[in-house]
């Protein structure tokens, strides 16, 4: 286990008081990746690095993307946070659920923005959907808030070097990029026989069709198997 293999990632957040202070909480438990998505104010800027005080690296080393999807190429498990139940077929998990978690792969804690949340969209990335137990009356939490919760926790997961995931050296699990590569090319295809109809509703099936193929937990021969059959599939055609 290693504080390497895991990186937070700020989706469109809107107020760079909670950048500063997302990174200032990050390296109280010693993590160092941060990406940030579409950010509203100019990154960085000196509010952000005010309010980050002693976490500047981590600010100057940050990466910035326009969207989700290439931010996740190099990432095996996402966990979206979300103070709300979705009606998805997604596994929710607990704060406690994280010590089953693998920490030896690289996994991301995605945070939506400030006003809104995160998206049925960006949830659709996921593996996991985690919910923080606050008073049920008032359950919002301010960003940084959240992320500095999950922080103390996962510090104290890999401190204790505890993991009940076991499985053979042999077997890799697919990355990001390659489940992304997979899906693209089942969407091409079924759009190619016009499968997304009526189209106001393609948006909601694509979200489904993410919803299955990442949460299965695909290792990278399995990712394979699939990209090639969806390849010979638009061949027959």
């Amino acid at each position: 286990m290693s504080s390497t293999n895991i990186t937070f990632i700020l989706h469109k957040p809107q107020l760079s008081e909670n950048i500063g202070a997302c990174a200032r909480g990050m390296k109280n438990f010693n993590f160092q990746k941060l990406i940030v998505i579409d950010p509203k104010p100019i990154f960085p800027n000196d509010k952000i690095l005010a309010t980050s005080v002693g976490a500047k690296n981590i600010i100057s080393k940050s990466k910035v993307f326009d969207n989700l999807e290439p931010a996740l190429k190099n990432i095996d498990y996402v966990i979206a946070t979300s103070a709300r139940f979705r009606n998805k077929n997604i596994k929710h998990i607990q704060l406690e659920d994280l010590k089953k978690i693998d920490f030896t792969k690289k996994i991301a804690f995605l945070f939506g923005s400030e006003a809104s949340g995160l998206s049925n969209n960006e949830v659709s990335y996921a593996n996991y959907t985690l919910q923080i137990p606050t008073n049920p009356d008032f359950k919002s939490l301010n960003l940084s808030h959240s992320l500095i919760i999950i922080a103390q926790y996962v510090s104290s997961i890999i401190k204790s070097k505890t993991s009940n995931f076991k499985k053979s050296k042999k077997v890799k699990t697919a990355s990001k990029k390659e489940i992304h590569a997979m899906t693209n090319l089942c969407i091409k295809n079924l759009d190619e026989i016009n499968f997304f109809k009526p189209k106001e509703k393609k948006p909601i099936m694509l979200e489904n069709l993410r919803n299955i193929f990442y949460k299965m937990e695909l290792s990278a021969k399995e990712t394979r198997i699939l990209a090639s059959v969806f390849a010979s599939l638009g061949k027959k055609r």
